[in-house]
């Protein structure tokens, strides 16, 4: 059962690892600027770049035994994702708010 929940642990840092990518290179391909959203997002890869080591230390200390430290790993590990989750809100809902560049539409008459 251990190894089944690291598993997944693991297989969520892969999946936030892709979103993050993804959501970069859709910004990046904008018109506008968006260089301090870009800016942010690299923080999510530093901060899962982080909990990928705290998830190697979590298992060594689950192998040991330390109970505790298993505890207060994955309080940190939860606390990193509850921070890219709202952060990641705030931009969603940030870019929601600017106005948007209607296209006109074109009418053609056969």
């Amino acid at each position: 059962m251990q190894k089944i929940v690291i598993d997944r642990l693991f297989r969520s840092f892969d999946e936030l690892e892709t979103a993050i990518t993804s959501a970069r290179r859709a910004l990046e391909r904008l018109d506008k600027d968006n260089t301090d959203i870009i800016k942010r997002m690299n923080s999510y890869q530093q901060m899962l770049t982080k909990q990928r080591y705290l998830a190697n230390e979590l298992c060594d200390h689950a192998g040991s035994g330390k109970w505790e430290e298993v505890d207060r790993h994955i309080k940190l590990i939860n606390g990193l994702s509850l921070m890219i989750r709202d952060d990641a809100r705030e931009i969603v809902a940030r870019l929601h708010r600017q106005p948007r560049i209607e296209m006109p539409t074109e009418t053609y008459v056969c």
